[in-house]
């Protein structure tokens, strides 16, 4: 069974970022929590990967990015576009496939987009954003833009020729990219052992003359200090980074998914790590938060996720007429 590693929480705590953490931490959880509901309920249909147990990632990662950096995720990006600032009622609108979402609508829960956030994805193809990341990179590094590019991806992605050609290519022209990993353990049902046989993801790195680094992913304040210090390091010329967070998803790959691949008490364990509960912890621990202090929080996520609902309750499908734009060109079909 593949245990949870339980080191203390190294990283120095500053009050202020700590709640920022925390509030993006339950905003992310009260979402998804509601999502898996209404997807019960059959309001919102299709896929729906859920990301609640690795909630330290998005947030400690995308709260020491810049606005201007690039951003782009997997199908399992509720949480980054929600960090990012994409409105929690885009969000839901796009998951019931109205046409307020952020995305008109024909994304669905796979296909969160923003361009004013430059939040480009949500991608359904394992490994698909890693070289468009890679592209978007060099087409600031040919601009001489300031600005760094951030892809999302799980261990599944490093099983990928897109992975390796993209690495490969990032390192050889020095672009401005930070490659982070969301090491759950699972390509959908399959371990990571039994799909590579180097199982150290940060050596793949290090293959590519790429610095990498390994960090606690159920640390929100971990993960935050490991992304500031490879920022930095990209944004000053220094080429590529890797990151790999080490997290693990308390729910199935995906509503569809039997979970048959992994034991009850492997999870349990793991839940014994949860992100929010242990910075909670801590906060508590150091005089930095109370009890009052936590309900305010999620009563506050809890009502954001109520006016999101009844936004997309409300919500308009997309005209008729419409339906062609952005598949066909305007004009006469011949």
């Amino acid at each position: 069974m593949r245990k949870a590693a339980n080191k203390p929480l190294g990283v120095a705590l500053d009050a202020g970022l700590a709640r920022t953490l925390l509030a993006d931490m339950v905003r992310i959880r009260k979402m998804e929590e509601r999502c898996a509901e209404l997807y019960g309920e059959g309001k919102i249909r299709g896929f729906l990967h859920l990301y609640i147990g690795e909630e330290a990632v998005a947030s400690g990662a995308l709260r020491a990015l810049s606005p201007e950096d690039n951003v782009v995720a997997t199908y399992r990006e509720h949480g980054h576009a929600l960090v990012r600032g994409v409105p929690m009622k885009a969000i839901m609108a796009e998951m019931y496939g109205k046409h307020e979402g952020c995305s008109g609508g024909r994304g669905g829960s796979m296909h969160l987009f923003d361009v004013k956030r430059r939040f480009y994805g949500g991608n359904a193809i394992v490994a698909g954003g890693i070289p468009l990341t890679v592209g978007v990179a060099l087409a600031d590094k040919m601009q001489n833009l300031p600005r760094i590019s951030v892809c999302f991806f799980g261990d599944g992605a490093v099983a990928e020729g897109a992975f390796h050609e993209s690495m490969n290519l990032a390192a050889l022209w020095q672009l401005p990219v930070l490659f982070l990993c969301e090491n759950n353990l699972y390509a959908m049902g399959t371990a990571l052992s039994r799909s590579e046989s180097q199982t150290d993801l940060c050596a793949k790195a290090a293959s590519y003359n790429m610095p990498a680094a390994s960090v606690d992913g159920m640390d929100a304040l971990a993960v935050h200090q490991a992304v500031v210090n490879a920022a930095k390091a990209v944004r000053n010329g220094g080429g590529p980074q890797f990151i790999e967070c080490r997290t693990y998803r308390f729910r199935a790959h995906s509503m569809f998914d039997p979970e048959l691949y992994r034991s009850k008490n492997e999870v349990e364990e793991w839940k014994k790590r949860d992100p929010v509960e242990l910075l909670v912890a801590r906060m508590k621990a150091e005089g930095m938060l109370t009890d009052d202090d936590f309900e305010v929080i999620a009563a506050s996520a809890d009502e954001e996720v109520r006016q999101a609902i009844a936004f997309a309750e409300t919500g308009s499908w997309e005209p008729v007429e419409e339906l062609c734009r952005h598949v066909v060109a305007e004009g006469e079909l011949r």
